[in-house]
């Protein structure tokens, strides 16, 4: 690519790449997509990165290009890999100037060298660091500043190279530039402290802070990732002791700040001085601890007492927060039980500082503070729930909350509860005790501390088991306060409920789960607030889901709550909280089974509206897809309402050209399978919906256990047509996928198989021909694995006693792979067969064995006759083991398949015609043997008879005249 001729060609590309109007963008991205491979394009584009008199989008648009450049063309070995010297001069180009003046593109300017040098350091670009230090110490602030910033991003990409050569090259290069680096991040630490200190103007506090901030950004990396064992570098010793000091008078000085960038910026360099001590306490737990104490002291000091509390933000708070709970729950700071076993001393040492910091007094006040001043609801969550109560009921308890204070204050407290159960219990229960009566409507602080309190209890309440008498509690206080309408009280109501299906699993005695169904009824009541109802849906969801539930007991009210969670999710409007409702009568449908028929028309005809509103919402659509699984399970059948809703959500979520099914794919195939376990007869819809399977076999591994029982499942609603419809096509997929399957999948392969020949013994052999060569191949070379050699022979016992002409054709086919005759592949393969066959232990396959080798005794073949006395003894060995217990009478299943008569679905039905059929189940084997040892005596005279006769050893003569007449 010429570069003079074709930069303006790409600049004006680059331009329309920019644009929001699909009509130019898209050919534009293809334009860009084509040039990628040329040689110097990627030269064009650095060109027209450094021209600073170009508009930003289009430099941004080459930044961009570039950088996926990289990471597809930048290693030599890679397919259209970018020349040496093209490469060369970008990496010239790049370290040669570091006076960007736009930010955004200085920061992808220092990711792009970031990513070089994670491919290229140090070998192919030596030159690198070099260059960086020396413009760090250029006196233009400029050019320091993305000197930084490209150091920063380098040493970050650097540092995550795992393999043994690079993390030694990352300690050399640390223990080289780590003393330097320290001291540039005392500087300008120091000169942003000093600058507060004497009131200098606001562009020079935040020049030395944020220099301050990217020196310590740099630090980190090089602490957690540049030492093996950092307490043993001095330098290292000193960053982390002056850690606590400096974070004090950071903060002491944000109390002088005034400009908001300033002071966001302060929060920042504070909050990574935590960041640096969490890392290296996760990363190098042994060099931390002659920080425990040190960090223990730190922390509570700013989020338990008064003065330190003045200091705090919310990502601080968190940080703090985080620095105990690692600590905690470090498990190279736990001993074993019996101190005598620790192998590693600095672990009872770190121990030893734990338990000595943690004294009762000091857990008291943690433990009083946290609850009444962290857990108390603040004004902006009560804001937060009048302005929105679907949100703020559904974010406090699910992951959007991942990050904010309240799960991590919550997470600290359970944590140390668990930690130090024994101190803390009584101090819990006396707060129980403190806020155990009821409480003013108008007294709205008293509310909000037994709301604190009442949290408090529920995240302990597996610690409280002994503690707590929680059947007299709910049923003398707890009840009562749920009585209390008031709208100020909905905070109590609210929290009882949650309180309560906490403990609901926990210790709630079977014979008050009526009384607490009642409870629950209530707060689901239309007239109740929005988020005290989503609560108690989530309250009814534990009692429904525990194992003691019973469902008699439930019976009486399954229709008030089944109706008033659909009256919820009419209501809501939120897509997670219709998600969360109908995710709850998805568990009631599966918990109470068929008991629910008579309350789900209006559900049945509200979700088609559901599924239409919710086009934008993939998640919503897999609940509601659950949903009509559970349904389908609970009425026992397809009703003529649900099939033309079921039938298009199958249809949509299973078809390899539509993107639902990268969401929907694994609910779907669950909702087909329902459906056809649940159909009396095939359909032309559910054979015309049959076509995207074949697809759907090649489209992934994960779900090809489910997309082969759909299989077998669809076949046996009707053999003939499936098999004479899409059977070929299934069995050639399979064929090509059997190779690359793990032994599971064959098995579930195998199982599809046997029933195809089962359903439609002639039609279903035809059908299966093209996979049975490799089945066959698999015997003649001895499967090692005794499962799959048990259900390979039984394929091919089926197949000989349902066609001769296809086991015929098979051997011929084997025959030509290994250029031998079919007579010696049979030999071949009975030898191993007769070999393998004591080890197969299922009673029906041994059977089916024995009957596909008394098939064989008739069969004039010249193998057979060679190996007529092992033939005889395996057959005796299959009469000996069963007498015929399989057999079907008077129309009643055999022994092992006793349970047929507890069938569910129509499926169920058609698995039990099937055994009703089944040679193994319908032919005696003794009498079968004699049938064919009559015709063999026919077929090849007296005389030849017994000649076979005396290669059968004496004994087992004797034996089988036991059982027929020889």
């Amino acid at each position: 690519m010429n570069t003079a001729s074709t930069q303006d060609i790409v600049i004006e590309v680059l331009q329309r790449a920019s644009s929001q109007s699909p009509e130019v963008l898209k050919p534009a991205e293809a334009k860009l997509r084509e040039w990628e491979t040329q040689p110097g394009f990627y030269t064009v584009l650095f060109n027209v990165l450094s021209n600073q008199s170009l508009d930003v989008n289009v430099r941004w648009m080459a930044v961009l290009y570039i950088k996926n450049g990289i990471d597809r063309y930048w290693r030599r070995n890679l397919p259209n890999a970018i020349s040496e010297p093209e490469k060369q001069n970008i990496k010239q180009g790049l370290i040669l100037n570091f006076s960007e003046p736009v930010s955004q593109i200085a920061v992808q300017r220092a990711v792009l060298i970031s990513k070089i040098a994670r491919i290229d350091c140090p070998k192919e670009w030596p030159e690198l660091f070099p260059t960086l230090l020396q413009a760090i110490e250029s006196p233009d602030a400029l050019i320091q500043h993305r000197a930084f910033l490209t150091l920063y991003h380098v040493v970050k990409a650097i540092a995550s190279k795992r393999l043994l050569g690079d993390r030694r090259f990352f300690q050399d290069f640390t223990s080289n530039i780590y003393s330097f680096v320290l001291n540039l991040w005392n500087s300008f630490t120091e000169l942003f402290l000093s600058d507060v200190m004497r009131g200098a103007s606001t562009q020079i506090i935040l020049a030395n802070l944020e220099k301050a901030l990217l020196t310590l950004r740099i630090l980190r990396k090089l602490t957690v990732f540049g030492f093996y064992r950092p307490h043993q570098n001095q330098d290292c010793m000193r960053f982390l002791k002056v850690i606590f000091d400096r974070a004090k008078i950071v903060l002491q000085c944000r109390k002088q700040l005034r400009d908001k960038e300033t002071i966001e910026l302060c929060e920042k360099f504070v909050t990574h001085l935590t960041k640096v001590l969490i890392s290296v306490l996760d990363t190098h737990p042994f060099s931390f601890i002659d920080f425990i104490q040190p960090s223990l002291e730190f922390t509570t000091y700013f989020l338990f007492t008064p003065d330190g509390i003045n200091f705090l933000f919310e990502r601080f708070i968190i940080q703090c927060f985080n620095l105990i709970k690692n600590i905690l729950l470090c498990v190279e700071y736990k001993p074993p039980k019996i101190p005598e076993m620790c192998k590693q001393q600095e672990t009872l040492r770190a121990n030893e500082i734990k338990i000595n910091f943690f004294q009762a007094n000091t857990l008291t006040e943690i433990c009083r503070k946290l609850v009444s001043h962290y857990f108390i609801l603040t004004q902006d969550e009560l804001e937060m729930w009048d302005a929105d109560p679907e949100t703020f009921a559904i974010d406090e308890s699910g992951d959007s909350w991942k990050y904010s204070l309240r799960p991590c204050m919550e997470t600290v407290f359970v944590t140390i509860f668990h930690e130090f159960r024994d101190a803390l219990a009584p101090v819990l229960i006396e707060m129980v005790h403190e806020t155990n009566c009821i409480v003013s409507p108008d007294d709205t602080q008293g509310i909000l501390r037994k709301d604190a309190v009442y949290n408090a209890v529920s995240l302990a309440a597996f610690d409280l088991y002994d503690e707590i008498d929680f059947d007299q509690w709910f049923t003398n206080t707890l009840t009562q306060e749920l009585k209390v309408k008031h709208t100020n009280y909905r905070v109590i109501r609210r929290r009882v409920c949650a309180l309560i299906g906490r403990w609901t699993g926990i210790k709630l005695s079977p014979e008050l789960r009526p009384a607490l169904y009642e409870c629950i009824i209530t707060l689901l009541g239309p007239d109740e607030d929005m988020a005290v109802r989503l609560t108690a849906s989530s309250t009814l969801r534990h009692a429904i889901d525990d194992f003691e539930f019973n469902s008699d007991q439930f019976r009486d009210y399954l229709d008030s709550a089944f109706n008033l969670l659909f009256n919820l999710l009419k209501e809501a409007n939120e897509c997670e909280t219709k998600m969360h409702v109908l995710n709850v009568m998805t568990l009631m449908v599966e918990r109470v089974g068929q008991t629910i028929k008579p309350h789900t028309d209006a559900l049945i005809h509200y979700l088609p509206l559901l599924w239409t509103e919710s086009e934008d919402h993939n998640m919503l659509r897999c609940a509601i897809v659950s949903t009509l699984v559970q349904l389908v399970k609970a009425l026992g059948s397809v009703s003529s309402e649900l099939n033309p809703f079921l039938l298009p959500i199958i249809q949509l979520g299973t078809d390899t050209n539509q993107s639902a099914i990268v969401y929907l794919l694994e609910d779907c195939l669950e909702l087909w399978l329902t459906v056809l376990e649940n159909s009396t007869a095939m359909s032309n819809e559910l054979l015309q919906l049959f076509n995207n399977m074949p697809a759907l076999l090649e489209y992934s591994t994960e779900n090809l256990r489910l997309c082969l029982l759909i299989v077998l499942v669809h076949t046996l609603l009707a053999p003939d047509l499936v098999m004479r419809t899409h059977g070929v096509q299934v069995i050639t997929v399979c064929d090509n996928l059997m190779g690359d399957m793990k032994n599971e999948g064959i098995v579930m392969l195998i199982r599809m198989l046997e029933i195809f020949i089962r359903s439609s013994p002639i039609l279903g052999c035809e059908t299966v021909f093209p996979i049975l060569p490799r089945i066959f191949q698999k015997i003649y070379e001895g499967e090692d694995y005794p499962l799959l050699m048990s259900m390979y022979l039984s394929i091919l016992s089926r197949v000989l006693l349902s066609s001769h002409d296809v086991f015929t054709r098979v051997l011929r086919t084997l025959a030509q792979v290994h250029n031998e005759t079919d007579e010696v592949v049979l030999g071949k393969i009975l030898n191993v067969w007769l070999s393998k066959m004591p080890m197969v232990s299922q009673l029906e396959q041994r059977k089916l064995l024995g009957l596909a080798l008394t098939n064989l005794l008739t069969t004039q073949s010249r193998p057979v006759f060679e190996r007529f006395g092992t033939v005889m003894v395996n057959i005796l060995e299959c009469l000996n083991d069963m007498e015929d217990s399989l057999l079907v009478a008077d129309g009643r299943s055999p022994s092992s398949y006793e349970d047929a008569d507890g069938y569910e679905t129509d499926h169920d039905q058609r698995k039990k015609q099937l055994i009703l059929s089944d040679p193994v189940h319908t032919i005696v084997l003794k009498d079968y043997l004699q049938s064919q040892m009559y015709e063999l005596r026919n077929q090849i005279g007296l005389q030849h008879y017994e000649q076979l006769l005396q290669t059968v050893d004496a004994d087992t003569i004797s034996q089988l005249k036991s059982y027929i007449t020889l």
